[in-house]
């Protein structure tokens, strides 16, 4: 069983939205995607760290769910800053296929791999004062992220491995520990998966290592639109 991970496919499929207004590298994207994701094996592992669909209702992500679902592997997806369709953890569990599965402030285990998973929030810049509201979101994102630890400490056994999801990067642009990174630190994971950056102007790093725990970038047009392999 091998895990892999990409995110932000921002799908369209009832109504289509041409993700290359925001740049050529959206071009054919989900065709490179696809042909990248062939060598996913039917019992591999598929992390995909939000922002699946800009459908603004469930049944209207449905289609976007039915994409997801003819592609390998066990799929285990978060929700994004525009998964507005994303309401009921209930509604949206009854709703995935056979393979496909959501986390939310909690955990699941596939095999011999651990998975668990919070949106986050976006951590505050050296220099720059939180508002009230972004730091009530910020403290409320921590102690979900410590649910969905907690909740994966009870899953895991001795040899399983554990793998944590987040839509937002746990950290600021200058990749400095964070609340987030203190609570992930302690529950020693065998990596970090998030989302959420896009473009040539943000600051990012593929892989950034912080108290040993190594976080990965999925953004797909950030790992040029191919399925990024978990070591």
């Amino acid at each position: 069983m091998k895990v892999y991970a990409i995110s932000d496919f921002h799908l369209s499929v009832n109504n289509p939205k041409p993700m290359n207004i925001f740049g050529p590298v959206w071009d054919n994207y989900l065709e490179s995607i696809e042909e990248s994701w062939k060598v996913v094996a039917d019992d591999d592992i598929v992390l995909i760290a939000g922002d699946l669909s800009w459908a603004m209702n469930l049944d209207d992500a449905k289609s976007d769910i039915a994409y997801l679902d003819r592609l390998n592997g066990h799929k285990v997806i978060i929700r994004g800053n525009h998964d507005y369709w994303w309401k009921s953890i209930s509604a949206v569990r009854a709703a995935l296929p056979p393979k496909t599965y959501a986390v939310q402030n909690d955990a699941l285990k596939i095999g011999n791999c651990v998975i668990c998973g919070s949106r986050l929030w976006t951590t505050p810049e050296i220099g720059k004062t939180q508002t009230a509201e972004d730091k009530r979101i910020y403290d409320r994102e921590v102690l979900r992220l410590r649910m969905s630890l907690d909740s994966a400490k009870k899953l895991r056994e001795e040899g399983d491995m554990l793998f944590v999801m987040s839509h937002y990067p746990p950290f600021n642009s200058t990749f400095r520990p964070s609340a987030f990174t203190d609570v992930i630190s302690e529950y020693n994971p065998n990596a970090v998966v998030y989302g959420h950056l896009h473009g040539n102007g943000s600051r990012v790093n593929r892989e950034v290592i912080i108290d040993g725990v190594k976080y990965i970038l999925t953004s797909c047009d950030l790992v040029g639109n191919k399925i990024v392999e978990i070591k």
